[in-house]
């Protein structure tokens, strides 16, 4: 790794594949930039129409240039990229950025000859970095190696932050958006098409890089999520912060799949699970990604008191420009609490006066140093808040010592972070020299804290019940076909730990049963995964006359639904009852792999989209959280002094179904029980309906 990345990130020899003469051409960029920006390693321009490139010695082929070549940079057309990997492969080059477009971005033929690129780099031994790529930067290594115009800037601020961005023009927006805040930045990679080095593999990097002290990504899919996983945890543990803004929260081209949990989990439901599961923090904005590093870097979470909360005291000079913030923090479920009665009476002592407002609105009286220096100690202090939030208004644009400076003075064991509501460079350069995480919109300053309360260490693997395991997996075995059917996929929740319905199978509609009435009765099929859609099921049914008209009522109705559907039998099971209907959903996802939903249960579910989603598997302690984030669950809980329902066997029955994604040798597609009935506490739960779908 180390020494990849000294190609990469540091090369004491690049070559500039289809560099051109002419300045004002991107192909001329990467040798203008580097030298512009301090580069001092050999360059050597490839151009076979050349024997001199903007004053320098060119070659016309890698093969004549003089090596060892640490790093190739391409930006030939696409149709001769793979013949140059070749090349490279045969000199010993070690990576190549491909700058050339015309690859997978382009369909199915582009895809075509991306593959063959790779399968050329992977014979030689080159690794890449793209196709689409604009290219690898290191400001200390003076290495700024792109075609992004945004280094045509005269100078590069070194800093602490590490990028990978999906996109390449964004890389420049952000490069000059925090450029404009002083803020510099340690590496910076556009990857483009990601067809072998990726993200993960670059934060990897960025964990073992001295300059680096935070990690932020730019990112429109997860395309290597188990390596990012690994690198996000790695980093974690370095106690650098990962810091993702993701495009995709829309719902324009979710994946449907043939559950309610298919349409439950759409992309950027399970990135979110993703990034919560591996210590990743999440913003919402640009500007947070750029502006929320400085807060996770200076408090970090083994910072955060054990049993903290989410409470946040606001002293301000602008009593607007604090409710600008504060209306956002509302929206994230963060308090917002008045001074406790001690920090009012301490003030009050020094002749300060402050009431019991969740602000503390020092517009008139407190724009003075020794004020505000005074309520800041105070909250500081306190044990009655988590964080301290300083606003200021416009004392911040021209006398900065009345409010500015005690921030930067102060002490803190807490997070404190400032809001600058006017244009107030001035100011916001004394709060970074003073290393106090400060924003200069209200949005980003929402947005950083409301992510760093949202920070938790990466999950830990839950122990697995390998005797359940072991029995989930000989009932999988025992069945052929992608679908099972109700009853087979109930007998592998059960060896999971989930209590099942009582049932039996009749062949025909005459058949006897032997269950006690009243009971519920459904097609057996593994090709009706919707049994309500299609007239399959029938409830409350009360004797054994009712029973044979409903079940020839169900044949008749699912031979008109889906007349080529392999018909087992009638399922006939107890009729069950409950405090609260819960759907327990699991998916394999293409991007993420296994993840776990818990939601309002019934035909509806998806509908109202209260559920809570996390990789799979998740522990009892983390499935009772995931039951506390759905709203439809509160009834449930005992709210307003209704029924509390056995939340606990719940949380068991969560976790169980959550080990689906460990079942040795039969792996899943999809499972789902819906509905699971919630008994009053103390009587557990059942599931009296479910699927289960292989891979």
């Amino acid at each position: 790794m180390q020494a990849l990345a000294r190609a990469l990130f540091n090369p004491q020899r690049i070559a500039l594949v289809g560099a051109s003469g002419d300045p004002s051409k991107n192909t001329a960029r990467p040798q203008r930039f580097l030298r512009r920006h301090g580069y001092t390693g050999a360059l050597l321009p490839i151009n076979p129409g050349r024997r001199e490139i903007l004053g320098e010695p060119a070659w016309p082929s890698l093969s004549e240039a003089p090596g060892p070549i640490d790093h190739v940079f391409v930006m030939t057309p696409s149709d001769t990229v793979i013949d140059i990997v070749r090349e490279c492969g045969r000199l010993g080059v070690p990576v190549a950025t491909v700058f050339s477009d015309g690859f997978a971005e382009r369909g199915e033929e582009g895809r075509r000859l991306q593959d063959a690129l790779v399968a050329a780099a992977r014979e030689g031994g080159v690794r890449l970095v793209g196709p689409n790529a604009l290219g690898v930067i290191d400001t200390h290594a003076n290495c700024p190696l792109t075609c992004n115009a945004a280094f045509e800037t005269d100078t590069l601020i070194r800093g602490n932050l590490g990028i990978v961005s999906q996109s390449g023009s964004m890389l420049g927006a952000v490069l000059s958006r925090a450029q404009a805040r002083g803020f510099g930045f340690s590496r910076m990679v556009s990857v483009g098409n990601e067809c072998d080095i990726g993200v993960g593999e670059l934060t990897s990097m960025m964990v073992e890089d001295p300059h680096t002290d935070a990690i932020l990504l730019f990112l429109e899919t997860l395309r290597d999520a188990p390596v990012l996983a690994r690198a996000a945890r790695e980093a974690y543990a370095a106690g650098k912060p990962v810091i993702v803004f993701k495009l995709g929260r829309s719902d324009i081209g979710r994946e449907l799949a043939a559950s309610h949990t298919g349409a439950m989990t759409g992309s950027d439901d399970v990135a979110a699970a993703f990034f919560r599961a591996h210590g990743i923090v999440r913003v919402d904005t640009l500007e947070g990604l750029l502006e929320a590093a400085q807060l996770m870097v200076r408090f970090p979470p083994a910072l955060r008191p054990v049993g903290s909360g989410r409470r946040v005291s606001v002293v301000t000079t602008t009593g607007g420009g604090a409710a600008t913030v504060v209306d956002r923090l509302g929206l994230s479920d963060i308090a917002i609490g008045p001074p406790a009665q001690a920090v009012i009476e301490d003030l009050a002592r020094q002749r300060i006066h402050v009431g019991h407002s969740p602000l503390i609105d020092l517009t008139l009286a407190g724009t003075k140093k020794e004020i505000f220096s005074a309520v800041l100690d105070a909250l500081l202090a306190s044990d009655h808040c988590d964080a301290v939030l300083a606003v200021v208004g416009s004392s911040a644009q021209f006398h900065p010592q009345l409010a500015v400076e005690p921030i930067v003075g102060a002490k803190p064991h807490k997070p404190l972070i400032a809001f600058i509501a006017p244009a107030a460079d001035t100011s916001l350069d004394l709060l970074r020299e003073g290393r106090v995480p400060a924003f200069r919109t209200p949005e980003s300053c929402a947005d950083a804290i409301r992510a760093w309360f949202d920070w938790a260490p990466p999950a830990e693997e839950p122990p697995g019940d390998e005797a359940g395991l072991s029995a989930a997996a000989a009932r999988l075995a025992d069945r052929t076909g992608h679908a099972l059917d109700e009853r087979a996929a109930a007998g592998v929740f059960a060896a999971l730990g989930i209590p099942t319905a009582t049932s039996e199978v009749l062949a025909d509609p005459a058949q006897p049963c032997s269950l006690e009435f009243p009971v519920v009765a459904k097609v057996l099929s593994p090709d009706v995964l919707h049994k309500t859609d299609a007239g399959g099921v029938v409830l409350r049914i009360p004797d054994a006359a009712a029973l044979r008209e409903a079940a020839g009522r169900i044949l008749a109705s699912v031979a008109r639904a889906q007349p080529d559907a392999r018909i087992e039998g009638i399922l006939v099971q107890r009729m069950e009852s409950g405090l609260a209907e819960v759907i327990l959903g699991y998916r394999h996802d293409p991007q993420v792999g296994p993840v776990v939903i818990v939601g309002a249960g019934g035909t509806l579910a998806e509908v109202y989209r209260d559920y809570a989603i996390r990789c799979a598997p998740v522990s009892a302690q983390e499935a009772a959280a995931m039951i506390d984030e759905v709203r439809a669950l509160a009834l449930a809980k005992g709210y307003r002094g209704s029924p509390r329902g056995d939340i606990d066997a719940l949380a068991e029955a969560v976790a169980a179904f959550s080990r689906l994604a460990r079942v040795p040798g039969q792996p899943v597609a999809e499972a789902e029980i819906n509905p699971l009935l919630v008994r009053e506490a103390g009587r557990g739960v059942v599931a009296v309906d479910g699927l289960l779908v292989r891979r």
